[in-house]
């Protein structure tokens, strides 16, 4: 409790207490999350340095450096950097959005658990991407897990609704532009050079002019339909950057030099490039981006959009509600059905705090054939609508209300684009996203259940006045002397 300041007004002065995002603030565990996220934080002991030098008594070896320094700026609290994480993902918003709003908002401010207003910047916005990387997956998941605790402390749901879940996937997509083969080259070959040019190499051609030339041809023809010039300019693009590729290898042993960070991005751009410049149309394992060679193509038979370019995501729901119990991104493409055992794993482990565990998983046509992989629970898909009770049949139907969760994920808490960077990016975006909606979850029941009690007190408050009114009627009527003229 922080002592009272004459020249500011506590938040607590200041706002509706019973806002419900004010109200969910009491109710997260806080002290429980800075105690699993503060290992990641601790400053670690490192090894010393061994110097040898001279003294009155002859050569000595020394250790500079050893132990664990205090030196450095101190961190800032746990809990405000996972409050950001909560309301970046809650309300769709980029770091620097984020950090923005919470200056001039005085809820959110509360919500981070401070006690006065404070008009600045709660930190910079590269600071949020350093606190995600900190943390890492198991972090993330610990702030999804407060959210379902949360939910069973509030009694926003019971624990017997863990019993059925609904399980769907979808795509994650990257912030990658749509990889055109030409554009694709072009990309390669102005990096390549660039890099080179970083490391000291001297080109006799960079092929500037005419790269930015081909590539304004290739879509003017592509836009006509002209697929055979459209062939020839291509081909021109593979020629000029195998060029630029064979002469950099070529001078590349002669750098003595260069900086070594430099001279492994080159290295690694080479590959890539390489790799772009020798593929075709319907090879396996394309490279769809020079930056993100984690990119997958992914047909989900959507009329609408028929190839997405991401990573796969899983998704579980609770039958009922709708409370997400389970987020997780698996490369590679895989089978829906195959990663049905991983994921009610994750879901197991969020769910251990609240005693009960998925029995039934409701899931699509995708899930067939992966019984044996999975003899805890009962998978229960309209392929098998024959051999399914009455019961079975009616929670069956429910098992399209998973649709709209991915719609408000993509479409309200981020989960459309993923800008964060390589497999552990994609793995810790999707929790995250899975985390925002659950906290907009429970706004909505904070209110559900604060209306409630509201209507049930005043409800109360009636009845009790009108039993006195009542009595006081009936006492006057039974007094000595007094004729009744009704009601």
């Amino acid at each position: 409790m922080a002592t009272d300041d004459f020249f500011r007004s506590r938040l607590d002065q200041m706002i509706d207490l019973r806002h419900p995002l004010v109200v969910l603030s009491s109710r997260i565990p806080w002290s429980q999350l800075e105690s699993v996220l503060a290992p990641a934080f601790a400053r670690q002991s490192r090894d010393g340095k061994v110097i040898e030098r001279d003294d009155m008594f002859g050569p000595t070896l020394q250790v500079a450096g050893g132990g664990t320094s205090p030196a450095g700026r101190p961190r800032l609290p746990i809990r405000l950097m996972a409050a950001l994480l909560y309301l970046k993902h809650a309300f769709n918003l980029s770091d620097e959005e984020l950090v923005a709003r919470w200056s001039e908002n005085v809820v959110w401010q509360y919500f981070s658990g401070l006690d006065y207003y404070t008009p600045k910047l709660p930190c910079d916005a590269t600071q949020i991407g350093r606190f995600r990387s900190a943390i890492g997956e198991a972090g993330v998941e610990e702030l999804l897990k407060a959210t379902i605790d949360t939910a069973v402390q509030t009694k926003a749901v019971r624990p017997s609704e863990f019993e059925r879940v609904i399980v769907d996937s979808t795509v994650q997509e990257k912030a990658i532009a749509h990889p055109v083969d030409s554009r694709l080259l072009e990309i390669a070959r102005a990096k390549v050079v660039q890099a080179a040019k970083q490391v000291g190499i001297t080109l006799k051609q960079t092929f500037v002019k005419e790269g930015r030339e081909l590539r304004r041809k290739a879509a003017g023809y592509a836009h006509a339909r002209q697929s055979n010039r459209l062939r020839r300019t291509v081909k021109r693009q593979r020629t000029i950057l195998g060029i630029v590729l064979r002469e950099i290898t070529r001078k590349l042993p002669t750098i003595s030099n260069g900086c070594a960070t430099a001279i492994a991005r080159l290295n690694t751009l080479l590959e890539r490039a390489e790799r772009i410049r020798t593929q075709q149309p319907k090879d396996k394992n394309k490279l769809y981006a020079l930056h993100a060679p984690e990119v997958e193509c992914i047909s989900k038979g959507k009329a609408r959009k028929r190839y997405e370019f991401g990573v796969k995501a899983s998704i579980v729901v609770t039958h009922k509600n709708g409370l997400l119990v389970g987020a997780r991104s698996f490369p590679g493409n895989p089978y829906d059905g195959h990663v049905l055992s991983a994921q009610l794993e994750q879901t197991n482990i969020l769910l251990e705090g609240a005693g009960k565990l998925p029995k039934q998983v409701f899931v699509d046509l995708g899930y067939r054939g992966i019984d044996h992989d999975n003899p805890n629970v009962e998978v229960i898909h309209r392929g098998k609508y024959r051999s399914l009770t009455q019961l079975q049949r009616r929670c069956l139907r429910r098992r399209p209300a998973v649709e709209p969760t991915i719609g408000h994920l993509k479409a309200n808490h981020r989960m459309d684009r993923c800008w964060l960077k390589g497999k552990l990016g994609d793995a810790l975006h999707t929790v995250l996203c899975a985390t925002g909606f659950n906290l907009r979850w429970l706004l909505r029941a904070m209110v559900r259940l604060g209306l409630k009690a509201v209507f049930l007190r005043s409800l109360w408050r009636r009845l009790l006045a009108a039993i006195l009114e009542n009595e006081a009627r009936r006492d006057a009527r039974r007094a000595p002397g007094v004729v009744f003229q009704g009601w």
